[in-house]
């Protein structure tokens, strides 16, 4: 009962709706908490934004959320199973091959892939649905100010439509709000300790500075001239361009979506200097696509408006793999603690190469749910506690994102090939000698391994492929001076 009343007594404020944000609320609001804000730009949950409709794969590392809740059914009824997933590969000259893709370990939990907005609503859902008490999201609303005054935490925020102003006093600040984190420059800001714990700290990967578009397309639309076919909607697609050279070479990517009457999104992934960045409006967009694609009917799947909005559009980029070794901070006044935490891309982020974005941050979720637990929810505790949990993976992490598969958006062919020979060398090791060599990409799958685990076992693979690579070496330099 003690307890239960400390926590009627608690409340928190959630920067960032986004997945971290809407399942820190949602577990907290299960913990008993019943105060909790989120705020969030967006206007709705289910938003659609052109450029953020890329596809998430909750693997089972995230599902370590949606298992607490009780949504990991629900995920499978809107997803498609990484199980049934295929690839159709269509080339420039109309040849098709379809391929199911190897993106399931045995042994491993299956993974569900899904676009972004339907995972949000997933999320929201469950909020609106049976925890309204306890959780309020305000939408169209911008965080503006963090303030501290002798111990007090104020947040300070505005609607973006009818300026309306908020101001909130949390026993818990969470910092969801993304890798230009508002939160965490404010931490940066208050410390004092000398360590820049909150500032980012970089890695740069072969994949950073890539540039990204997404192109809306109908649903079940045609694969030829002829409409002779549709695509599936579990299916996904690889179109080929028909340029061969870096400035025109391109490649439509379509991820697979559960729902047939939802339209499908095809992502562009390029080098900044590509010719498709130069195109501005949607007459030289059509042209150039029309080129690029002759075996794909692009320009009939495609609407005016789409092609005007992603003509106009400025795309995304791929961030340098970073994060900051600051995850939480306490503030002392004379009755008790005020805390803040940073989770999801707000403390580490990087590109989409590993696919661990999202799952990494509903882990963050689930391990700050275990320092709660362990602290019976008392803050000066559990924040200390997350940190300590959570640590020890972050730079592993990181690592991990940095290194593994940056080369899979064939922006450097030379660089894909070397880094294909890297990885098949240690596939076949791993077959031969699983206790000592380890790929790296596929321990990833693997949710009961921790990101320090699977860095620490790659890292022992490249220090054995040297050591093995010397071996040969010198037994082949000894084989010659016999021979002499």
């Amino acid at each position: 009962m003690s307890t239960e009343t400390k926590n009627l007594n608690q409340n928190a404020v959630i920067v960032g709706g986004g997945p971290a944000g809407f399942a820190t609320a949602l577990m907290l609001a299960k913990r008993g908490w019943h105060q909790i804000t989120v705020l969030e730009k967006r206007p709705a949950a289910d938003f659609y934004e052109p450029d953020k409709s890329f596809n998430y794969l909750i693997d089972g590392r995230g599902q370590k959320f949606t298992d607490l809740f009780g949504l990991t059914e629900k995920l499978a009824k809107i997803s498609v199973p990484n199980t049934e997933f295929y690839l159709t590969e269509i080339k420039a000259d109309g040849n098709r091959k379809t391929s199911k893709l190897p993106t399931r370990v045995s042994n491993r939990k299956t993974g569900y892939q899904l676009p972004r907005r339907a995972f949000l609503q997933l999320l929201f859902q469950e909020i609106d649905e049976n925890w309204q008490d306890r959780i309020t999201t305000l939408f169209n609303t911008k965080c503006l100010e963090v303030n501290n005054k002798n111990g007090k935490l104020t947040i300070i925020a505005q609607g973006i439509n009818d300026q309306t102003n908020y101001q909130f006093q949390p026993d818990l600040l969470v910092g969801c709000d993304g890798i230009n984190s508002l939160v965490r420059q404010t931490l940066d800001k208050w410390d004092n300790s000398g360590t820049d714990k909150f500032k980012m700290q970089f890695f740069p990967s072969a994949s950073s500075g890539l540039k990204y578009k997404v192109l809306t397309l109908t649903p079940n639309f045609p694969l030829d001239h002829n409409n002779s076919e549709q695509a599936v909607c579990t299916m996904a697609y690889a179109i080929r361009g028909a340029f061969s050279d870096s400035q025109r070479s391109l490649s439509l990517v379509i991820f697979p979506f559960a729902n047939p009457n939802e339209p499908r999104t095809a992502v562009i992934v390029t080098r900044p200097e590509h010719e498709i960045w130069k195109l501005q409006d949607a007459e030289k967009l059509s042209e150039f696509l029309e080129k690029s694609f002759p075996q794909f009917p692009i320009n009939k799947i495609v609407s005016s408006e789409e092609k005007e909005r992603f003509a106009k559009s400025e795309g995304g980029s791929f961030p340098i793999p970073q994060y900051c070794s600051g995850l939480h901070l306490l503030l002392s006044n004379t009755d008790n603690y005020t805390g803040i935490v940073l989770l999801g891309d707000a403390v580490h982020c990087f590109p989409p190469d590993i696919g661990q974005g999202v799952n990494s941050a509903l882990e963050d979720v689930f391990i700050l749910n275990e320092a709660l637990e362990q602290t019976n929810n008392i803050i000066s505790d559990s924040l200390p506690l997350f940190e300590y949990l959570r640590s020890p993976d972050i730079k592993p992490l990181i690592r991990l994102a940095q290194t593994v598969f940056p080369w899979q958006y064939n922006q450097n062919i030379v660089g894909k090939r070397l880094w294909s020979i890297n990885f098949f060398m240690r596939l076949f090791l791993s077959k031969i000698l699983p206790f000592i060599f380890a790929p790296a990409v596929i321990l990833i799958q693997n949710h009961k391994l921790s990101y320090r685990e699977i860095w620490s076992m790659a890292q022992r693979t490249t220090i054995y492929i040297y050591v093995l690579g010397m071996v040969l070496i010198f037994g082949s330099l000894a084989l010659l001076l016999d021979n002499f």
